[in-house]
Formats: structure tokens, C-alpha cells, sequence
């Protein structure tokens, strides 16, 4: 999501109390009812739904189901770490058009952009790398950490 948790001016978007305790119920399960949670928060159904409309609306979250790549037949996900020539963040904008790629980010360090990718197997990977990616405009090099095992991912971190 781009500009996640940012209003149109560029400023962080401030919160509430009941607006943390709204996101960290639906961070719990997303599909608890908006009358549930009301309960939960001390508002109205009515009211819940409009925080979350306003939330949604403003990007600062997104109600998504999210997948386990393993169980739909992806068994190789990795991080290209990614040095390059020229302005990164057309770059970015390339590799982000990639279906494979999931994930973008402009760095600072060893490498001026991380990707992460999620193919079917390892000869996916290496079409990726060959034709889609070290093929771009810009790519000087890349380096690919292929993922052994997932330990943690979790999403909750964004009522701190």
C-alpha cells in the first residue's frame, strides 16, 4: 500500500484510543462483525463502520485475506536484494508491475532495493531473475536470499 498511514498531506495520521482498539480487533480476526467489535470499543455498529470507512478511506489500513504461499502450490518465496543505476524509484515502479513480486522497497546499505518474490518452485525463480528482473533497465546486480522457512510474519504492529 503506498502512503500506508498517511493522509493526503504527507503527515502521519493521528489516532484515537478507540480507533487503535478498532484496528486491533480487526487485526485479530477481520471478519469479527462490526457489532462485535462495537461491544468490544464501546460504540455503535453505526459508528464502527464509519471509523472503518474513514480508516480505509484515509489508507492508513486494508482489510485483506492474507494467504499462506506454501498451501496454494508456491514453494519457493525469496528477497532480491537489488543494486542499481539511475533513479531507484522508476526502478521500483518496474519491478512492483511484476506479478511475482510482492513486496518493494527503496533501501539504504549494500542494496538500493529489496523484492520479495513468491514462485511456484526454484525454475520459476531462475525464469524471474533471467527474464524479468536482471533484464530491467537500471539492474547492476542482484543477490537472492531464498527463504528456508518462515519463522514469523504477523501484522500487528500497527496500533504500538
Amino acid at each position: 500500500m503506498t502512503n500506508a498511514g498517511r493522509n493526503h498531506g504527507g503527515r502521519p495520521v493521528q489516532l484515537d484510543e478507540v480507533s487503535k482498539k478498532i484496528i486491533e480487533q480487526l487485526q485479530a480476526d477481520g471478519r469479527r462483525s462490526y457489532a462485535d467489535i462495537g461491544k468490544a470499543v464501546g460504540l455503535s455498529e453505526a459508528a464502527v463502520r464509519q471509523r472503518v470507512q474513514k480508516l480505509t478511506d484515509a489508507g492508513v489500513m486494508q482489510i485483506v485475506a492474507v494467504t499462506d504461499p506454501m498451501q496454494l502450490g508456491f514453494t519457493r518465496q525469496a528477497m532480491i536484494g537489488i543494486r542499481a543505476s539511475g533513479d531507484t524509484r522508476d526502478l521500483a515502479d518496474r519491478l512492483a508491475e511484476i506479478p511475482e513480486i510482492d513486496y518493494v522497497v527503496l533501501t539504504a546499505g549494500s542494496f538500493d532495493l529489496l523484492a520479495e518474490v513468491v514462485c511456484e518452485d526454484d525454475d520459476e525463480l531462475i525464469e524471474l531473475l533471467n527474464t524479468s528482473i536482471r533484464n530491467l533497465d537500471g539492474v547492476l546486480t542482484t543477490e537472492t536470499f531464498v527463504y528456508l522457512k518462515l519463522r514469523k510474519q504477523f501484522y500487528n504492529w500497527g496500533t504500538r
